[in-house]
């Protein structure tokens, strides 16, 4: 009963710290692309017009694309229209969670993820559609 009793506390708490882990690598990709997305800019007399995931992978090779089955990849890269100063990378970790970086016109930026409102093992790193 005792054993039953620890089972029941510690696998759901095993599982969070799974999922927690897994996400970790698409937070991580998702950052390394923002910071290849500034490079990018910086090559390109501060313009985001015509980024890809191939132009990103240019500047920093480490960057896998999708599909990779053995960590997270880097699912999407989109800019908006002019004058172009909005972009939005993301990066997708081997459970399907999304985790992506947006830079606004003004400069600021903001995390969000998917899947948004859920919360413990099932949100994972990606608590409530922020990380």
């Amino acid at each position: 009963l005792i054993i039953g009793v620890l089972t029941a506390i510690a696998i759901p708490s095993f599982i969070s710290q799974k999922s927690k882990g897994t996400d970790s690598s698409g937070k991580e990709l998702a950052h390394a692309a923002q910071t290849a997305a500034e490079t990018y800019a910086t090559d390109h007399a501060g313009n985001y017009q015509s980024m890809t995931i191939a132009g990103l992978q240019a500047v920093e090779k480490a960057l896998p694309s999708c599909p990779n089955t053995s960590n997270a990849c880097l699912k999407t890269v989109t800019v908006s229209a002019s004058p172009y100063e909005e972009y939005t990378v993301t990066a997708e970790a081997t459970d399907g969670h999304t985790f992506s970086y947006v830079r606004e016109p003004s400069g600021n930026s903001k995390r969000t993820c998917t899947p948004t409102g859920q919360t413990g093992a099932s949100g994972g790193g990606c608590q409530n559609g922020s990380w």
